[in-house]
């Protein structure tokens, strides 16, 4: 089962990494001024996760496969890391929808 880690930036900004069962981040939030802002991400996540439209597939200027996920307006609350195909990023994609609903919370 998945998990969310929650952790405080250098800047004391807080952040969330949502990692697979074999630990691997699969998704990374934006920096939150307070913890609570950083719950209510992850809930965002955890609701958002299933709906395919809310994926953006991306590819960067080098040439890597990356996706984001977006709330319903718009804001993105997580990036992907950088794939080498775009069969890995989809991959990510369904790790993120299987892992983020009944993940747990640490921190």
């Amino acid at each position: 089962m998945g998990k969310f880690v929650i952790t405080k930036r250098s800047n004391g900004e807080f952040q969330f990494n949502l990692k697979s069962s074999n630990g691997q981040t699969i998704l990374a939030s934006e920096g939150y001024a307070t913890k609570t802002s950083c719950e209510n991400g992850i809930e965002s996540v955890k609701k958002n996760s299933q709906d395919d439209s809310k994926y953006d597939k991306k590819t960067s200027s080098n040439g890597k496969y990356f996706f984001n996920l977006k709330a319903i307006n718009g804001q993105v609350i997580g990036n992907s890391e950088m794939y080498e195909s775009a069969s890995g990023r989809d991959n990510g994609i369904e790790s993120v929808k299987s892992n983020a609903p009944a993940a747990t919370i640490e921190e």
